[in-house]
Order: C-alpha cells, then structure tokens, then sequence
C-alpha cells in the first residue's frame, strides 16, 4: 500500500512508484488519497484499488486492517499518515521528507540538499528491494475525453493557477508576454482564476488566446497539455502533468525554488526555469510567505526575460 494524501503535484511525482511495484515485482497496489485528488490517479493501470479519505482516516482504517498489506510505503508522513501505520499490522517504510535540510535552505542560506523529490521516494522504496527505472513521471487519461478546442494546430497552454498567489504571475506581466507571442495561447486554471483569465483576454493584442479557466476539468486541462506545444506554468501540479508527457516547459519561481526538490523531472533542454532575481533560496516550502514583499517575488521576473524564453521555445 502507497500513501499519500495530497496534492496533484504530489501526487503525480509518486507515479514511477506505482510504475515500478507492479512492474518490478508484480505487486498489488493500493493508494491512500485524498478524494478530491483521486482524479489524477483514477485512469492509472499500476493501481489496483483506491481507498479515498473524504474528512478523517479513521472511516478507512477498519478496511485497511482487513487487507494485511506486505509492505506499506508511507510517502505523506505525517501524523494523519502515523495513525495509519500504527493501526495496521504491516511492514512499513517512511519517506524521509529532509525538513531539516529545508529548513536549513531556507532559513539559514545552506544548501545541502542533492536530491529530488521522487529519488526520496524511491529511497523509501528501495528497503523493499525496488529500485529506479528512471523512466520519469506517468499520467493516464481516459480514451474517450475531449475538449472544445481545435488541438490540431500547434499552440500554448499557459496555467494561472497556484496554491498560494504569491507563486503566481501578475495579470500584467502574461498580457506582455502574450502580446509578443505568435502562437495560439490557451490559459487553463481553476475558478479561482476564471476572473484573471478574462481581464487578460481582454487586454491582449494577441488575437489567439482562449480562457478555458474554471470551465474544463483537471483531466480535460491535461489533454490540453498533452497535446500543446509547449507549456507555462507557475510551480503547481500542471507542471508536473506537464511533464509526466516529457512537454517543453517554462516554468516560474519566486517564494519556492526548484532547490528545495520539486523541479520539472523532464530533460534540461526541455525545462526553461525562470527564477526571481531577489535570491536562489526559497522564501518557504510552499511558497505562502515571501521576505521580500507581500505580492510575492515572483512578481519580479521580466516579461522581457520570460518572451525570450518563450521565443527560444516556440522554434525548438
């Protein structure tokens, strides 16, 4: 059994767990998740069968305890995650989160972490006797999906959305961007960004660009990226969709940076990693504080820097 509640981006980066237990050794897998994130899973053929917490664990644990799991691989740990393992009489194996070495990057300027997310999982796993295929992040979608738009020419889906807005563009700074784009842009995101979408729309000269934010699904949004040109995220679960399809990417980094573990898992010359000039170091771990204002850092990357970026995408 695999646990690990939340979020999309999370979740996503355990996929080449998944991918190597069954693949590896043919096991029976099982996913703890969080309901509302059991979309980004549902269509995975290395889970065998989900087991969704809507508000508390304890609904779950009786059937847990009924499965008598060889091994369970913890990948949340934390306390919710420990009430799990100590109700369930199995082998179990803990993922080493390093908030000491996050802490220390943070906080006191030194670096000392190496490694990214998913090589902490499989660290967890290998005691197990797994190892790393190294072939990257999956993510399955149903055949028969759609969306309204025209995929058969080339275009650019660029995500508002984040879990915080200080790791999230400004209006203005992706209507300059788009004003210099040529190819057709298509801007995805929750309703949370429905409002945002719409004002850019409106201000762009760019005559290509489509609002889809709040009216498609999560899956729906990801058949948008797998069939993109390229992709412009801020650091959010798309970008990790984005590259579980091995998409060219330009991603943006203010409060978080991709120091703390969670960069794109794509290949160099696909990953354009564009980082606010205040500082390499990360203001916290998941981007809701920033030490240097309160808009966010992010604020800070040129809309200059990010068209050249782009520009260098759109011909590769």
């Amino acid at each position: 059994m695999v646990i690990r509640f939340s979020s999309i981006g999370d979740v996503v980066l355990t996929t080449p767990i998944l991918r190597c237990l069954k693949e590896q050794k043919n096991c029976e897998v099982h996913y703890v998740v969080k309901k509302k994130y059991l979309q980004v899973l549902e269509n995975n053929p290395h889970v065998d069968r989900f087991h969704t917490i809507e508000r508390s664990v304890k609904k779950i644990i009786t059937d847990l305890q009924k499965e008598q799991f060889d091994f369970v691989f913890d990948l949340q740990n934390n306390l919710n995650s420990f009430r799990i393992k100590r109700k369930i009489n199995s082998v179990y194996f803990t993922v080493n989160k390093k908030n000491w070495q996050k802490f220390l990057l943070i906080y006191l300027r030194w670096n000392v972490l190496n490694d990214h997310v998913v090589d902490r999982y499989f660290e967890c796993i290998s005691k197990a006797g797994f190892h790393n295929d190294n072939k990257g992040l999956d993510h399955y979608l149903p055949s028969d999906l759609s969306v309204d738009y025209d995929i058969s020419k080339s275009f650019a889906v660029w995500c508002l959305g984040a879990s915080h807005h200080k790791k999230k563009l400004t209006k203005e700074q992706i209507v300059e961007v788009c004003n210099g784009m040529v190819t057709p842009v298509v801007l995805i995101g929750g309703p949370n960004e429905k409002a945002i979408a719409e004002e850019i729309s409106k201000k762009t000269v760019h005559p290509f660009v489509t609002n889809l934010c709040g009216s498609i699904s999560l899956n729906q949004s990801a058949y948008l990226v797998k069939k993109s040109a390229f992709v412009l995220t801020n650091d959010t679960g798309i970008m990790h969709i984005a590259a579980a399809y091995q998409k060219k990417i330009v991603s943006f980094w203010g409060c978080t940076k991709p120091s703390i573990g969670f960069a794109p898992l794509v290949t160099p010359e696909k990953s354009k990693m564009l980082l606010s000039k205040k500082s390499n170091y990360p203001c916290s771990k998941h981007g809701k504080y920033c030490r240097y204002g309160c808009r966010g850092c992010i604020k800070d990357i040129h809309p200059q820097e990010i068209s050249k970026v782009v520009a260098e995408m759109s011909q590769s």
